[in-house]
């Protein structure tokens, strides 16, 4: 498997099981209706444990342009790989909404609330503010890109013998997004990555969803600005306090 193939994978899972708990929790007459906001973050910590689990061996499982590019800033990727992993994610996360809205498509259908719709595909703020909103996934993505940054390898060699986490290593990962969706969530919904909240809301706007709404564009640059602002305010810092 190719990293191009292994992001696009990655991130499918990603956004099929993260947009997939919120169509269960906020679509009519589904059996987690109304499950509440334990249940989504959950459910999204969860989505990045698979995620990255798949997409790890083959490409490291970034997911998340926000992490590719403050990877790149922080000299632990190379640049010129930064266009085509972009391209696999978003390519990735429209395909999983698309997979989404399919398994759903009845509870779509008998749901009337059109801003639920539109919730399962991408995020929207609790208040529109743009600069507190801007702030929000800021905030949010810096502290994933700082925790990334100080993720270590714990695998032990002896001779022949590996002895490490093995698909336990992507549990970091998903209990940082988890504690990020539990502690700083609230605002934004916690895009914390522009594919995630990008792709998906493509996909709303070409779909032929029963009675939808617009999908928001003038709030789409957020979740898209927001997160690489954070992710390369973390990779600075972590250059400047890990630098001799």
């Amino acid at each position: 498997m190719t990293p191009f193939i292994a992001e696009l994978i990655g991130t499918m899972l990603l956004i099929t099981l993260g947009c997939g708990v919120v169509a269960n929790v906020v679509l009519n007459s589904t059996k987690g209706h109304n499950s509440g906001w334990i249940v989504i973050t959950t459910g999204w910590a969860f989505a990045v444990y698979i995620g990255v689990v798949v997409a790890s061996p083959y490409s490291g499982a970034h997911i998340n342009p926000a992490v590719t590019i403050g990877l790149a800033a922080a000299g632990a990727f190379p640049w010129e790989s930064v266009p085509s992993y972009l391209l696999a994610q978003l390519i990735g996360a429209m395909l999983g909404a698309g997979i989404v809205w399919v398994t759903y498509k009845k509870h779509f259908d008998i749901t009337a609330d059109k801003d639920g719709k539109l919730a399962v595909f991408c995020t929207a703020p609790a208040l529109r503010h743009y600069g507190y909103n801007l702030f929000g996934e800021g905030v949010g993505t810096f502290v994933l890109m700082f925790a990334v940054l100080f993720f270590t390898d714990a695998t032990i060699t002896e001779s022949d013998t590996v002895i490490g986490l093995g698909s336990l290593g992507a549990l970091p990962v998903a209990i940082t997004v988890w504690g990020i969706g539990l502690c700083l969530g609230g605002t934004t919904g916690y895009a914390i990555n522009p594919a995630r909240d990008l792709g998906p809301r493509i996909v709303h706007g070409i779909l032929p969803i029963r009675d939808k709404r617009d999908s928001d564009w003038s709030y789409s640059w957020v979740p898209v600005i927001g997160p690489i602002t954070g992710s390369l305010v973390a990779s600075l810092l972590y250059l400047l306090l890990m630098t001799p």
